[in-house]
């Protein structure tokens, strides 16, 4: 993959294609929401909060009249929820070309999910993967289909709490913040080999936005993360966003996008920058790694990607 100075201009036409964007209404969501329908994508909102779903259309289409934006409610850390979501995009779509998974949330206090579910692990990982397998049918009936998954240049100093998975013997905020990030990138890169072993057209991509302003350091982080990472390191370090969404959108939607790699912020340690290949940890990578997290996943969710067997 050779990206040099990739941005929002750079988008293809994109008329008639279909795009699922979870976490539409703010932040990286929000600006690929617009990003996608400016070019002439029908884009699925997915959100938690419909009501600011539907205000937050009605001002992109204030803004870009004509636009062709849907919101529908979903709440990824509930599992009922995932699939409610799911069994409306079945009832009133034929086929999904590109979903994004972009949702998460950040540092949270130790919660867990209507599952009984880390409620980061939830969020941000197991809603995800369910997500994608619900819709898995529909993807496949695509055009050009991708996945992208949204991990964060914190997978690589993370691991995975096989042993305590809901932290109930030792919980930190910000460490499993990391581990469900972690679990977006093998997941992604699981997804990958998968994909590609059962010769499927369906591409799974991963993308990062390094250190970007949005508010997910603020609103549902710690008081002692909120100070860090939202009033200090936002003003002082993070791009914004409209640039930090690069790398999502890229893998979106460039023709030179590369399945199984990671599409990260090209500057210094990956925090800032235009869109270009990034490092993933070794843990990212490793079978035995990936294959554990994958089963923990369909016992967690009670869902099996079927139609991904290798191909004879």
């Amino acid at each position: 993959m050779t990206v040099n100075g990739w941005s929002t201009e750079q988008i293809p036409d994109l008329s008639g294609r279909t795009f699922v964007v979870t976490g539409a209404t703010a932040g990286l969501g929000l600006a690929t929401t617009r990003a996608l329908a400016s070019r002439g994508a029908a884009v699925v909102m997915a959100v938690r909060d419909q009501a600011k779903g539907h205000q937050v259309a009605a001002d992109i289409a204030a803004a870009q009249p004509g636009v062709d934006l849907e919101v529908r409610r979903i709440d990824l850390a509930d599992l009922d929820s995932v699939r409610m979501f799911a069994d409306g995009m079945h009832a009133d779509h034929r086929r999904v070309d590109v979903l994004i998974n972009n949702a998460g949330v950040m540092a949270l206090p130790r919660t867990l999910s209507p599952q009984g579910h880390e409620m980061q692990f939830a969020t941000n990982h197991l809603g995800h993967f369910a997500l994608t397998g619900l819709l898995l049918d529909l993807l496949l009936a695509g055009r050009d289909p991708r996945v992208v998954t949204v991990t964060s240049v914190n997978h690589r100093q993370a691991k995975v709490r096989f042993a305590d998975p809901t932290g109930e013997r030792g919980y930190s905020p910000m460490g499993f913040y990391n581990t469900s990030k972690l679990a977006n990138a093998i997941f992604g890169y699981q997804l990958h080999r998968r994909l590609s072993a059962a010769a499927s057209p369906l591409r799974s991509f991963l993308a990062h936005p390094g250190y970007t302003a949005t508010n997910l350091q603020s609103s549902g982080s710690t008081p002692i993360w909120r100070l860090l990472l939202g009033r200090i390191g936002n003003p002082l370090l993070a791009q914004p966003v409209d640039s930090g969404v690069w790398p999502q959108l890229f893998a979106a939607t460039d023709p030179a996008a590369q399945p199984g790699q990671l599409v990260a912020p090209g500057g210094p340690a990956e925090l800032r920058g235009h869109p270009a290949p990034g490092k993933l940890s070794a843990t990212v990578t490793d079978p035995e790694r990936g294959r554990r997290l994958w089963e923990l996943s369909e016992q967690a969710t009670g869902l099996r990607f079927e139609s991904l067997r290798p191909a004879s």
